[in-house]
């Protein structure tokens, strides 16, 4: 299938593991205009929408910070994650991307990983 090669299609990378699908946010991301908000979304949701019990690791480990339609990106993520049966959990995050989530309290609705690994792992033994 091929895929444009638009600005939200540089802003991810989505990735199969098994059962578990692996979303690794890049640099791209935090240039991402707002306009794109929606694009974005669809990129990542329309997926999910298809899955019984998804299992999603969003990889921060390439971005050094992100705003706030990231953030309702992934609260969006997770809320059709659970929806669904499934979960979700974050792996690579930085201090500072740690501490967005801390002040939005983001950090105990998600299990943070240090890598992905770790991340995918977690979520294949739940």
């Amino acid at each position: 299938m091929a895929t444009k090669n638009t600005a939200t299609d540089e802003a991810f990378t989505i990735e199969r593991h098994g059962d578990v699908t692996v979303i690794t946010a890049t640099p791209a991301l935090e240039k991402l205009s707002f306009r794109l908000e929606e694009q974005a979304a669809d990129l990542i949701l329309d997926p999910i929408k298809k899955q019984d019990n998804p299992l999603i690791v969003f990889d921060l480990s390439r971005v050094s910070y992100f705003g706030s339609m990231f953030l309702a990106l992934l609260i969006r993520t997770w809320k059709l994650a659970s929806a669904h049966g499934g979960s979700m959990a974050i792996s690579g995050v930085t201090a500072r991307t740690r501490e967005l989530l801390r002040v939005t309290s983001l950090d105990i609705v998600w299990p943070i990983y240090d890598t992905r690994n770790e991340a995918i792992e977690a979520l294949l033994l739940d």
